[in-house]
């Protein structure tokens, strides 16, 4: 790049894209009197030399914090380097604090060629992705890199936005580039080869090199994919002995692992011109049906259709009563490889019926209901689905949206609730024959699920106020009720959850088949049956009503927020007894924990009520069972820190 920061000739007004005319008056540099200033002042600078030369004005930098930028020029008076970053033009550094934070990238690094060279970097994206990766690798240090650093450096030139679909199908065409080693791991190398090998032989040469089970029968695959496509002569035997060892003999492999390596084995027999006589076969290692859900689970995803058509092989009698089975627990595109399967061996009709007596039993899982909610437009499923887009199924989504939510450990999408949202003509078709009760006790339900922030919430909320105005009325409901918001723990939650639940899908449909039952027995004035039946939906009416007023007002918390400073729900209290003298330490948490005998209290009894905002040294007075005692607060500390520890 020249005669480093210290060269006076350097002048790139033209030529880059990031210079600013504003900085031409003071596109001053720094000579070696100033340089050696600089390195007076700070000594320790003299081992940074080499790098400060680099530090030249034009030179293009990536800082820690402020990410990609130009050097303009050199202020002398100040000993500071000016930059002009992304939104921080004219930015001024210390050189000593630039030493450790800043790097000086070389003109070839493609960062720096997408700002002189914006056109062929642009057509490289857009055309020839392996190509872009070969010359990033090129700007390396022995023309290799981590995929995780590629990876930051492509997304930059690409963009963040359009980086992930991108790089789906660059990564593809790197891997059939015979100039670029390819790493198993995003921890290790990308290689820019000295000389090219072709694809056929990089599988060989991996293959030949691990012990891995699995990672033979992946390369196996993945040796077959190549041959087949460039239709070249390898000689295959070799990793067929690799392959039909590892399925026969390796203790690293479960099930679905093992049986996708005979697959592959039988694949690679065939393609040799062998007799397909290993051991296992692919029909013993199906021969136990309670196996097949664990295998369906992990199976790679291209073989699932050969997964089906080896169980219609295997058990071409009970093959119907297995697939639905399958399909009751299947997830991701295992769920419409089944029900594609039954509908093209004819089983529509028992499909239809199966999907319609799965709603009645609530076994209606997410998976399932995100293919039927998908496909009920469809030319080739509209009518076999036509009978389940009802309120009922709007029911059963939002229900499994909440027991997803509440299963999850972390905030992670619900694909059921995405499509919910963003699917804005599905709400109004499963509406289209509610009533207006049923669309209310619909919108209670969406309001108390815990698989959606507040702000979807309120725009799904739209959708049924836009059909039943009268809902709206349950919007001034809510905010009323999350004026009165209570904490609790998700163990709380789940606990009062679960007896909602059990109220709801059990205790009322018993209830009312009791009264049924009841009535059968003729004159209901003197039916002592009808009369307990009747005053026990009362009963749970009102336990289903309180349920879902105190659900509607839970906070699902970690208590992660607490503070040490002052007493609040997720606290340790330890306080001393006015009367006693006696130290006690005290558990709060949320408003529906408690266990006395382990000093847990919830933050709504009358101590933790009055412990709450108080610090260390306050006193507080707590009467309970008619005797008055003080309590003077000791200590704090909270819960999540002991958990930690």
């Amino acid at each position: 790049m020249g005669g480093g920061l210290f060269d006076t000739r350097f002048d790139k007004a033209e030529h880059c894209p990031l210079y600013s005319p504003v900085h031409a008056l003071t596109h001053a540099t720094m000579n070696s009197e100033a340089l050696s200033a600089l390195i007076a002042k700070t000594p320790s600078l003299k081992a940074s030399k080499a790098k400060l030369e680099t530090m030249e004005p034009g030179a293009y930098v990536v800082h820690r914090s402020w990410g990609f930028g130009q050097i303009k020029s050199y202020d002398d008076a100040a000993q500071r380097l000016v930059i002009d970053f992304k939104g921080k033009e004219g930015h001024t550094m210390d050189p000593a604090f630039c030493i450790t934070t800043m790097e000086v990238l070389p003109e070839k690094h493609l960062l720096v060629r997408k700002e002189t060279e914006t056109k062929k970097i642009a057509e490289l994206v857009a055309e020839n992705p392996a190509q872009l990766v070969v010359e990033a690798l090129q700007a390396y240090p022995n023309n290799a890199a981590t995929a995780i650093e590629l990876e930051i450096t492509l997304a930059q030139v690409v963009g963040e936005e359009k980086f992930k679909k991108w790089w789906a199908v660059a990564k593809k065409a790197v891997a059939k580039d015979p100039r670029v080693a390819v790493p198993a791991k995003k921890t290790e190398c990308y290689v820019l080869r000295e000389t090219p090998i072709s694809v056929e032989d990089e599988i060989l040469e991996q293959f030949n090199s691990t012990r891995s089970a699995r990672r033979r029968i992946l390369l196996a695959d993945d040796l077959m994919d190549a041959v087949g496509r460039k239709d070249v002569k390898v000689d295959l035997s070799v990793v067929l002995k690799g392959v039909a060892d590892a399925v026969k003999d390796s203790n690293q492999l479960d099930a679905a692992e093992r049986l996708y390596g005979a697959v592959v084995r039988d694949d690679l027999a065939k393609a040799v011109g062998a007799e397909a006589n290993y051991e296992p076969t692919q029909a013993a290692l199906v021969a136990n049906v309670r196996d097949l859900p664990a295998i369906a689970e992990k199976i790679p995803v291209q073989f699932q259709s050969r997964f089906l058509e080896l169980i219609l092989e295997t058990y071409p009698i009970e093959v119907r009563d297995i697939l639905f089975n399958l399909l009751k627990t299947s997830q991701g595109k295992f769920t419409t490889e089944v029900i594609n399967f039954l509908v093209e061996h004819g089983h529509s009709d028992e499909l239809a019926a199966t999907l319609k007596r799965w709603q009645t039993e609530q076994n209606l899982r997410a998976p399932v209901l995100l293919w039927i909610v998908k496909n009920r437009h469809s030319k080739k499923f509209a009518k076999l689905l036509d009978d389940l887009i009802t309120p009922r199924l709007l029911g059963a989504i939002f229900f499994a949206i909440d027991y997803e939510a509440l299963q999850a450990s972390n905030a992670r999408r619900i694909p059921l609730g995405d499509i919910l949202s963003e699917d804005t003509e599905l709400i109004s078709d499963l509406l289209s024959t509610a009533d207006p009760e049923t669309a209310r006790d619909l919108a209670n339900t969406l309001m108390l699920n815990q698989g959606f922030e507040e702000l979807t919430k309120k725009s799904l909320l739209a959708r049924f106020i836009k059909i039943f105005p009268k809902i709206q009325s349950l919007v001034a409901a809510d905010a009323e009720s999350k004026e009165e918001q209570l904490l609790v723990s998700r163990a709380s939650f789940e606990r009062k959850r679960e007896e909602y639940e059990a109220i709801v899908a059990r205790k009322i449909p018993e209830n009312s088949k009791a009264i049924a039952a009841a009535r059968e027995h003729g004159d209901l004035k003197e039916n002592s049956e009808y009369k307990m039946a009747k005053q026990d939906q009362q009963v749970l009416m009102s336990q289903k009503t309180h349920l879902e007023r105190d659900l509607g007002r839970a906070r699902v918390t970690d208590f992660k927020d607490a503070s040490p400073e002052q007493v609040g729900a997720g606290t340790i209290v330890e306080v001393k007894s006015g009367a006693s003298g006696h130290r006690t330490t005290y558990t709060i948490l949320g408003a529906w924990d408690g266990d006395p005998d382990n000093h847990i209290i919830s933050y709504k009894t009358p101590l933790g009520a009055a412990l709450l905002g108080r610090k260390p040294g306050d006193t507080v007075k707590v009467k309970a069972g008619g005797v008055e005692d003080s309590y003077t607060i000791v200590s704090i500390s909270r819960v999540a820190d002991k958990a930690a520890s």
